[in-house]
């Protein structure tokens, strides 16, 4: 394929004209992890080659239809010949890990990875490992610690908690995933596929220092290409959801300027001020309220960034209804 196609508003890239294209994308949202999925269905079976965007289009459909989600879940789809298609809005959160969404971008890879099932290609471990380095580079989510990736199968399905694969969890993204869904399996065989696929992305010509984090607390609000209720409306952003974390880059009269390359901005009195920190210690207990008298929920682990909303009691609440000893949190 010479060039990105585009059909039913999706977009299809080869994995180059991915890099490319994402490197030069302004996304408001602050992104934190990358998550990783099968569709275990649609599978190889159904693919032939040629139904990218009617395979796209039917998981939108389900998803819109069956689901009752308002776009399809996922960011992006891998197809196995190694096309990667776009999917729901990356200034949108994904709906594809309850209670782990926010933050968060989600890569649908097509197939059905649990143990005797389909064996995934080459050129599809190419793209996956490919552009899961090509977006941990551009959101910068490379630390010396970690890298923000994640597996619906480490979370608790009723919850959203952070389990590692204990309880009632899906096996996605597979049994077989790169040979495993656990974290051991994570560590020795994924994680090096996914640095050995990193490519030197270019450093932003005009570099500013973030002021500090925002979160929405409207239901949706409108981006403008001003500090103004008159200034025009940024429609190719889309307006951004409630929960959504913003970085900061300046402040006038009730507004804050949201990107370093592009001109936007967002209605203050619709956003709060939150704090990024990581938790400095593994098996960190989160619970619905703050104190040990709350129900613990799972637990998150060492060098995992989150965005303290609220402090009580020595706690800090870095999601709905999860809260953490605020002495666990290494300010960031």
């Amino acid at each position: 394929m010479e060039m990105a196609i585009t059909k039913f508003g999706f977009t299809l890239f080869e994995l180059e004209e991915f890099r490319a294209w994402i490197t030069a994308l302004s996304v408001p949202r602050t992104v934190k992890t990358i998550q990783q999925h099968h569709t275990w269905s649609p599978s190889y079976q159904q693919f032939t080659g040629t139904n990218h965007f009617a395979i796209q289009k039917g998981m939108k459909e389900y998803h819109v239809g069956e689901n009752g989600w308002s776009d399809i879940g996922q960011h992006f789809t891998i197809f196995p010949d190694g096309t990667i298609m776009t999917g729901r809005s990356l200034n949108r959160s994904p709906a594809c890990i309850r209670g782990n969404n926010s933050g968060a971008i989600c890569i649908e890879n097509l197939g059905n990875f649990d143990q005797g099932k389909d064996e995934m290609s080459v050129e599809q471990q190419g793209s996956v490992t490919g552009v899961t380095a090509a977006l941990l580079k551009r959101f910068s989510l490379i630390t010396a610690d970690e890298l923000g990736i994640i597996y619906h199968h480490w979370f608790e399905l009723s919850t959203g908690a952070r389990t590692n694969g204990a309880g009632m969890t899906k096996s996605c993204p597979g049994t077989n995933f790169f040979g495993g869904n656990d974290l051991e399996s994570f560590r020795q065989n994924f994680l090096p596929a996914v640095q050995r696929s990193a490519e030197p992305l270019p450093s932003p010509k005009n570099p500013s220092t973030i002021m500090g984090w925002a979160i929405v607390t409207w239901d949706t609000i409108t981006i403008r290409r001003g500090p103004k209720a008159t200034f025009q409306i940024a429609k190719e952003h889309g307006p951004l959801e409630v929960g959504t974390i913003l970085r900061v880059y300046q402040e006038k009269n009730d507004w804050i300027k949201i990107s370093n390359s592009k001109d936007i901005w967002v209605y203050s009195r619709f956003t709060k001020k939150v704090t990024k920190g990581k938790i400095n210690r593994d098996e960190t207990n989160v619970r619905t309220g703050p104190g040990t008298d709350f129900v613990s929920i799972g637990s998150t682990s060492k060098g995992a960034t989150v965005f303290v909303r609220e402090e009580q009691k020595k706690w800090s609440l870095v999601g709905a209804d999860m809260w953490v000893r605020s002495s666990l949190i290494t300010a960031d």
